[in-house]
């Protein structure tokens, strides 16, 4: 059969010829319309050359035969692309198939196209992910960290910038030999409820106790690296093979607080991470010039980067008294700018500066094993950013010239001040001004502390251990009965679970004598908890003392301090501040 040759003159294509019927879902051979459409064709008259066929009853697909159908007609042949619509006899014109066939297509390609662009894209996304898993480097904690931060929890970072020259164009500055000390060490701790946060700096002359550090070595092993006792604090990292881990002990050894997870940072995260937010604006109150850090700027505002804030942030000469105390409130004022540009608009709405970032900070940081990836690190950068910057503070450890010096190199703790810090820190109470909300309740929980107490011999208490050093509970009763006059008490064991802090748990007609217990051991209003009382071993009712972690011996007062003490400098992170 000629398929090639039919059909030309009535302008149907002969691709055409081949249709498919709707009615059996099987392709037909559609002949001429020339006579009357019924169930069965009509052949078409032979050339003069050639014979006619034998009659067919219906004509498949190539290769296919079928019975006919009786009384089921063959579909109308499809026009030509261009040639004029005929519709049927009888019968109102309709949208062609072939319109309906076109869209199915463009939607075909355009989902095809779609499903090609997003597969791209999340392996586009998965390989980039990858290299920036590639890019992070990490120690090990060595056991000196809490484990990892918790979304439920307060979080502390300790945060390590290092004098090490590595990195291109750093081996000029300071010290081109240098192992990598604790030069610049910020703690930073995160409340909570993320409301606020407290940013404290410890000088790197600060004289402390480093203690012994267990190390893993690059081959696997461990090593005890044995600690030295009154020396600078910035060689609790390099010297002697210390690692990050070490500085990390070093600081709780010395606030009581014990890390997350710690950051090291080089020369060069300074320079990369501000060029990548396209610089960071800081004020300076006088003309700086300062041969030594290179610093060069004129009094007022300007926005650095790169070479110039390296050089902003190690500058000391040419601030304050020029000593290291100078350049951390430059440091601080350098953050908070930092901060501010971090969390702007100009930032975060603009993707390029966060890929920027996100390369920069994975190259730039050294973190400890427990946040060793992007996703970690994601869900960390997620709970800092609750931050708001007019509540973060930034602190210094308050200290005081070493009086053993003639000629003052190095600094010792304020004993008068900078306990009472560390124990805001521990307890986690802001050093900026709580919202009206928390007011009350503070009002509500110091109230708790106001009105009569009862004399000491009649406060009948049973004292339970719920985290406290083993012995804790035995000691406090001896106390307790043998200083303090509260005979009516009694060694109650452990716990049924550990306790963060100590509690006193009271009945209504227990107020008085839950207010004297508490003056006694120096519990805060927040530790004592209204509810109902239980029996004692002589049957009479009594309060419940339970001794939690933070509890650190008969006689050690409890109460936490509800403001930083006078004479401790700070500033928060929303206000510019211009370095003089």
């Amino acid at each position: 059969m000629d398929a090639q040759g039919r059909g030309r003159a009535d302008d149907i294509d002969p691709a055409d010829q081949w249709v498919l019927n709707p009615n059996t879902g099987e392709y037909e051979l559609r002949l001429g319309p020339s006579a009357p459409q019924s169930g069965v064709p009509s052949p078409r008259k032979p050339r003069s050359s050639e014979a006619a066929p034998p009659a067919r009853t219906r004509t498949e697909a190539p290769g296919r035969s079928r019975p006919e159908t009786p009384g089921r007609a063959v579909p109308q042949p499809r026009r030509r692309r261009g040639a004029p619509e005929e519709p049927l006899p009888g019968r109102r014109g309709r949208r062609p198939a072939k319109k309906a066939s076109k869209s199915r297509k463009v939607l075909l390609w355009t989902g095809g196209a779609m499903a090609f662009v997003l597969v791209a894209g999340a392996g586009a996304a998965y390989f980039y992910i990858e290299h920036l898993n590639d890019n992070i480097a990490s120690v090990s904690d060595d056991g000196a960290s809490t484990g990892g931060f918790s979304k439920d929890k307060a979080i502390n970072i300790l945060l390590i910038g290092t004098d090490k020259r590595t990195g291109k164009g750093n081996g000029s500055y300071g010290d081109a030999g240098s192992v990598g000390h604790a030069d610049t060490t910020i703690l930073l701790h995160v409340s909570k409820d993320r409301s606020n946060a407290t940013a404290l700096s410890i000088p790197r002359d600060l004289i402390v106790d480093v203690p012994d550090c267990p190390t893993t070595q690059e081959d696997g092993t461990q090593k005890i690296i044995p600690g030295t006792q009154q020396v600078r604090f910035n060689t609790s990292l390099g010297q002697d093979g210390r690692t990050p881990s070490c500085t990390a002990r070093t600081v709780t050894e010395l606030t009581g607080v014990k890390p997350d997870n710690f950051m090291v940072a080089d020369f060069n995260a300074v320079k990369t991470l501000t060029s990548a937010v396209g610089g960071v604006e800081v004020c300076v109150g006088k003309d700086l010039d300062d041969p030594d850090s290179h610093l060069k700027l004129s009094k007022g505002v300007h926005t650095i980067e790169g070479e110039q804030a390296l050089a902003f942030v190690r500058t000391r000469h040419a601030v304050g008294f020029g000593g290291d105390l100078s350049r951390i409130g430059l440091q601080q004022q350098f953050l908070s700018a930092l901060m501010r540009k971090l969390k702007s608009n100009d930032t975060l709405t603009s993707p390029s500066k966060m890929l920027d970032l996100a390369e920069a900070g994975t190259k730039a940081l050294t973190v400890d094993s427990q946040l060793d990836s992007i996703g970690k690190l994601k869900d960390l950068g997620l709970e800092l950013g609750k931050l708001n910057t007019k509540n973060l503070t930034f602190t210094t450890v308050p200290v005081i010239d070493n009086p053993t010096e003639k000629v003052k190199a190095t600094v010792v703790l304020n004993e008068s001040t900078a306990p009472q810090v560390f124990d805001m820190i521990r307890n986690d109470v802001s050093f900026t001004a709580v919202k009206e909300r928390k007011k009350k309740e503070a009002a509500a929980v110091a109230a708790r502390l106001k009105g009569t107490k009862a004399p000491a011999s009649e406060v009948r208490v049973r004292i339970l251990n719920g985290g406290a050093v083993a012995g804790s509970a035995q000691e406090t009763l001896s106390w307790l009965q043998n200083e303090e006059g509260v005979t009516k008490s009694e060694n109650a064991g452990n716990a049924p679970a550990p306790l963060a802090k100590t509690t006193l748990e009271y009945a209504p007609d227990q107020a008085d004598q839950a207010r004297r217990l508490a003056d006694i051991m120096g519990l805060s209003g927040s530790a004592m908890k209204p509810g109902e009382s239980v029996t004692n071993d002589q049957g009479l009712p009594a309060m419940t003392l339970t001794l939690g972690k933070d509890f650190e011996g008969a006689g050690v007062s409890l109460t936490a301090p509800a403001k930083a003490p006078e004479g401790v400098q700070k500033s928060t992170a929303d206000k510019v501040e211009c370095a003089k």
